[in-house]
């Protein structure tokens, strides 16, 4: 899946300014999975049109009613593990989501040019983690419709940690289980509270995405450079 075949077209061919990495001085890079590596796409599509649409003919809703609801349900407990757990949307409205995720799973897409730099990590010899708030089952589920696990040294997750990446204390607890220097650490993420949170634990090559999702405008990065194409990363 090296293009993303959901991804406009007119971002293919720029002639993007490289964005300049030290490589010689890093030594581990820390890898976002969903709005990063992948298409937000899917995960907007899902929660914000499938999902609710299912909950509506599960409880016998309008639409905009079902969307209502889950949008106080989420709201309520935004940026925390919860927020992205599956056990617990599964346990709160009853229902498999791994189930009705894999019915829009034509959906989840590599962004364009992912397997290219990630080929060109392995080159630099660097530790690949992928850094991810997404729960094991939903990467499971991302790994079985992408070919990017192998380009892995590890998977960790949020729930590994027992924190969310938005919170303070998720780098101090990360040092518990994975060496690595934060000085010479590259962290890529398309969440600038999470970037945020690297940032105040001293990691320092940071870099922000600039459309997270193929179909709806790009983001204000605020100070973070962001990446347009991965390409901008191979120098």
């Amino acid at each position: 899946m090296e293009c993303n075949t959901l991804e406009p077209a007119l971002t293919r061919g720029l002639n993007l300014k490289p964005i300049p990495i030290d490589w010689s001085n890093i030594q581990t890079v820390f890898l976002d999975m969903d709005g990063t590596l992948l298409d937000l796409h899917f995960d907007n599509h899902f929660w914000l049109e499938h999902m609710p649409f299912q909950y509506a003919q599960k409880h016998g809703l309008s639409l905009d009613k079902a969307k209502t609801e889950l949008a106080n349900m989420c709201s309520s407990i935004e940026g925390t593990l919860d927020w992205y757990c599956l056990d617990y949307w599964e346990e709160k409205l009853d229902m498999d989501i791994v189930a009705l995720k894999t019915q829009v799973s034509n959906r989840i897409a590599v962004r364009n040019n992912v397997e290219t730099f990630l080929k060109y990590l392995a080159d630099q010899q660097c530790r690949v983690v992928l850094l991810t708030n997404a729960h094991r089952k939903t990467v499971a589920l991302k790994f079985a419709y992408t070919s990017i696990e192998p380009y892995f040294d590890r998977v960790i997750t949020s729930h590994d940690i027992g924190v969310a990446k938005e919170d303070d204390n998720f780098w101090n607890k990360l040092h518990t289980i994975e060496y690595f220097n934060p000085k010479q650490s590259l962290f890529i993420d398309d969440n600038l509270d999470v970037l945020q949170a690297a940032e105040n634990h001293g990691v320092a090559h940071l870099l922000a995405i600039h459309q997270p999702d193929s179909q709806q405008a790009p983001k204000n990065t605020q100070h973070y450079t962001a990446i347009e194409c991965f390409k901008q990363l191979i120098h």
